[in-house]
């Protein structure tokens, strides 16, 4: 659950509020710095983010390596990459949560993080949270208008206090608060909610987003952003990428929104090996050269997607096709030590004549083994790197329980509601059923998969399962584990050993080998989230329920599985917010709102 960083020194209401956004020296590399609710002046047009060289490691795996590019002032740059890849540290590092082993990172002005923890108490109520995130902006009208009145009474220094405190006011658009507001409440669904509902008592959904709001309300000069979309609906959508093209500092994303990238960025970083050895992707000129495994594009994500998929045939191709001629001038080079008959002698001259011949027979060798040694040194030296593998998910087809084989629905749902989360909805599933369930944050979506899967009662209507009808849900959250548990281990109590024998983790392409071993501590949130797909695949159930599939998962990932839903060989039914999916549904749709389902 996504939101805005909060420092961890200081643990009062006001100090995090206060550090939510954090103060850092135009010119300053990336290090430990004083804290301050705003920095005196905002980002203008030679106000860059800048990340020059930064890697980073942790004793069981190097995260990033010599990662370098500019985000200019207004700029939105992206980071895209598998999950585990490093999009979450770098944030951190560039929030000052975190030191990179080497590299250095210029921010400027104030930082703001949206990520995993509230940037505010969870006593507080919704109106208690919003006058939280105005107070700094009502504190600068204050200072313009004591300012003000102190120039009135003749004090001859007020005119600089005013003139500085009315540019940071203006800059961040402190007269407009208010107005900023309330199009936040309306337009990230938080204006269903009582004004005096505690934090605590909101869904995770909800607190996602009121920490969201929280944040764009205090418009820090450089804005973070981790997985904002993840439970925006699309009116609130909509809102963030407007308020985004409109941002003047520089505003560096991780997401895995596809169509959103689209919608949003102006420049890609790629945190996976680059997809050509001496990358021949395009990429932005303005920024430094690409590090190692870095890749950085211009254009769309779906572009791009393209253009790597493109450059990783030509990296695979000309890969194998040095391969072939280093095998050729190996062989030509042990081969050609030897020239014609050496064990034949001459058949008419005199024996004085064989050395000539022994002579010869040298200069030829020495000449060619020469010349193919020369030309397997220059490959060898200048020879592209083996691609890496590459995580690919193995798709839903082939392992359903086959239980299941009577014709007509197996699982009905009728008039099932739940009063403030979901109005009455009927839904009846066979083997084969493909449904798309959507609709605005707080219809149900979710409430209703829980009574599907039989882990939530519904207060009005019921839920028949036909005979012994397995069903698995795939939620939204993360499943707590045992942290320090390995990812194996974790696989093999929740399937049990038998089960794991035949169905190893390593077969559905979801978790790397080289990761089982890892702590689940050490995951990110997108790897347990694999973690908890695969145990899910591992015994097929007769109905596939997923919450918000693509959330957390990598791009490739959740375009890969997409794709494979058709295939599955049970029932499945998606709650999605993702516009891609949804464009591309072939099956069934409900919509679901406030007034009740739509077809």
């Amino acid at each position: 659950m996504p939101s805005p960083h909060i420092p961890s020194s200081r643990s009062d209401h006001a100090s995090r509020s206060d550090q939510a956004t954090s103060s850092r020296s135009e010119q300053a590399t990336r290090r430990p710095t004083s804290l301050a609710p705003f920095a005196t002046s905002s980002a203008g047009g030679a106000d860059h983010l800048r990340v020059d060289g930064v890697s980073r490691a942790y004793p069981d795996r190097r995260v990033l390596t010599d990662v370098s590019f500019v985000v200019p002032a207004g700029g939105r740059a992206c980071l895209i990459g598998e999950n585990g890849s490093g999009k979450s540290t770098l944030l951190r590092i560039v929030a000052g949560l975190d030191q990179p082993d080497a590299g250095t990172v210029t921010v400027p002005g104030t930082v703001g993080l949206f990520h995993q923890q509230p940037p505010f108490p969870l006593h507080l109520t919704l109106d208690q949270v919003l006058a939280d995130a105005t107070a700094p902006l009502r504190a600068l009208a204050r200072r313009v208008e004591e300012a003000g009145e102190a120039m009135a009474r003749g004090d001859g220094a007020a005119g600089v206090r005013l003139e500085e405190a009315l540019a940071e006011a203006e800059a961040r658009q402190a007269w407009t608060a208010g107005h900023l507001v309330d199009r936040l409440v309306g337009g990230l669904g938080l204006d269903t909610l009582p004004r005096d509902r505690p934090a605590a008592a909101m869904s995770g959904g909800q607190l996602a987003r009121l920490s969201l709001a929280w944040l764009l309300v205090r418009r820090p000069d450089t804005l973070l952003l981790d997985e904002p979309t993840n439970h925006l609906d699309d009116a609130a959508t909509a809102l963030l990428v407007e308020l985004l093209a409109g941002w003047s500092g520089p505003v560096l994303i991780a997401g895995h929104d596809r169509a959103f990238l689209d919608d949003v960025a102006t420049l890609l970083v790629d945190l996976d090996p680059a997809p050509v050895a001496y990358a021949a992707v395009r990429h932005d000129h303005d920024s430094p050269g690409s590090g190692f495994g870095v890749t950085r594009f211009s254009g769309s994500y779906t572009a791009y997607l393209a253009e790597r998929e493109a450059a990783r045939e030509r990296w695979e191709r000309r890969y194998r096709d040095e391969q072939a001629e280093l095998d050729r001038l190996r062989r030509r080079v042990r081969d050609d030590h030897v020239v014609g008959h050496p064990g034949r002698g001459p058949r008419t001259e005199a024996r004085g004549a064989k050395k000539f011949y022994a002579d010869r027979n040298a200069a030829v060798v020495s000449r060619r083994v020469n010349d193919a040694a020369a030309a397997l040194a220059d490959l060898e030296a200048g020879q592209v790197r083996r691609p890496p593998a590459e995580l690919r998910f193995r798709g839903l087809a082939g392992t359903a329980s086959t239980r299941m084989r009577t014709p007509g629905p197996v699982l009905v749902a009728t008039e099932v509601g739940l009063p403030g989360r979901l109005a009455p909805v009927s839904v009846a599933l066979d083997t084969g059923s493909r449904l798309l369930v959507t609709g605005p944050n707080g219809c149900g979506k979710s409430t209703l998969l829980a009574m599907l899967a039989g882990e939530l009662a519904p207060s009005t209507g019921t839920v028949h399962r036909l005979g012994r009808l397995s069903v698995g849900l795939l939620g939204q959250d993360v499943v707590p584990r045992d942290a320090e548990r390995t990812i194996r281990d974790l696989y093999r109590d929740a399937v049990g050993a038998d089960q794991a024998d035949r169905t190893p983790l390593g077969r559905f392409g979801l978790i790397a080998g080289r990761d089982e071993e890892r702590r689940w501590a050490s995951l990110s949130v997108g790897q347990r989230r694999r973690l908890d797909l695969a145990i899910l695949l591992a015994q097929p159930p007769d109905v596939l329920l997923l919450d918000e599939p693509t959330n957390h998962f990598s791009l490739l990932l959740a375009t890969e599985l997409e794709r494979s839903l058709p295939d599955y060989p049970g029932a499945v039914v998606v709650a999605s917010h993702d516009r891609r999916l949804r464009e591309t549904w072939a099956g069934q749709r409900l919509s679901l709102d406030a007034a009740g389902p739509t077809s």
